[in-house]
């Protein structure tokens, strides 16, 4: 099943991220903490490589717990630093700022010295589409600052944010951290075909251009081999045959016709079943899934 979508705007992104890292101290990539490699986009690594880099496995209320710990390792390990947050909540505000200011404190020293004692700390946020990067800004912004959506490609352009002081009561605008919000952007080309399915899965690449069966397919099969029990509890289906497992598609079937999809003739909408399952599992209601584990 070969994924492959990067609409023009993309290669605009890209040129405008170049020409924009100049004017920034720490560019802030958002992963997906489902499928943190899969996430992770690896032109940002050559453009930004000057630059501080914090990772932000974002949607950490829907990965599991322990698995994020295990990523995060591992990206320190290789000179990031990193954070898992849920940007959905107003409490992802103070970590994320407070680990900014810990990652520029040495510049901020040096530029004390110089007597230049109020300039502010620019951070870039950049990642994939439908990484969730919209509600993180809107939450540091402490308002409907950027256009949300549950679909790839809604921010277009790039625009500064002010983040909120975190030591005022309520919330009030600072002058001395400013965050650049871009669109979400990822690579031509996905090497690894895994990287593209999982991509498609969480909702990174538009659905208009799969086959959502074939893609649902290709996430039972995943949850087969790392939690079977989340497909179980949630449409109450059996995963084997007098001990033979099914295949994707037969349980695909089967959720089809609990839920009641039926056509014409009493033949299962596998069309109905594959997005139905889609959209449950990027909602969080398969429960807390990662679909990766650093090796």
């Amino acid at each position: 099943m070969q994924i492959q979508w990067y609409p023009g705007h993309m290669t605009k992104t890209k040129r405008m991220l170049t020409a924009q890292l100049g004017v920034v101290d720490v560019v802030i990539e958002l992963l997906d903490a489902r499928l943190p490699l899969s996430s992770k986009n690896p032109d940002i690594d050559e453009l930004a490589a000057s630059k501080q880099r914090l990772l932000v496995l974002n949607k950490a209320d829907l990965a599991d717990k322990a698995v994020s710990a295990q990523w995060e390792a591992y990206f320190r390990r290789l000179g990031f630093f990193t954070l898992s947050l849920d940007s959905t909540q107003r409490t992802a505000v103070k970590p994320l700022a407070e680990r900014v200011r810990e990652i520029m404190q040495p510049k901020v020293e040096r530029m004390r010295t110089r007597g230049r004692v109020n300039a502010p700390i620019r951070a870039m946020i950049v990642g994939i589409p439908n990484v969730g990067k919209s509600t993180f800004i809107n939450q540091l912004a402490g308002k409907a600052s950027a256009a949300t959506a549950d679909r790839p490609g809604v921010t277009r352009g790039r625009q500064w944010i002010k983040v909120r002081d975190i030591s005022s009561k309520g919330g009030t605008e600072t002058s001395d951290f400013d965050m650049m919000d871009t669109p979400g952007v990822l690579w031509p080309k996905f090497e690894d075909e895994q990287v593209g399915i999982k991509l498609a899965i969480s909702g990174a690449v538009s659905d208009l251009i799969l086959d959502r069966i074939t893609l649902a397919e290709n996430l039972i099969k995943i949850l087969l081999e790392i939690k079977p029990v989340a497909i179980v509890a949630r449409y109450k289906v059996s995963t084997d045959i007098n001990g033979i497992e099914k295949i994707p598609r037969q349980i695909l079937e089967e959720i089809g016709s609990l839920r009641g999809f039926k056509m014409k003739g009493g033949v299962v909408d596998l069309e109905r079943a594959a997005i139905t399952l889609l959209d449950e599992y990027r909602g969080g209601k398969l429960g807390r899934i990662s679909l990766e584990r650093p090796e």
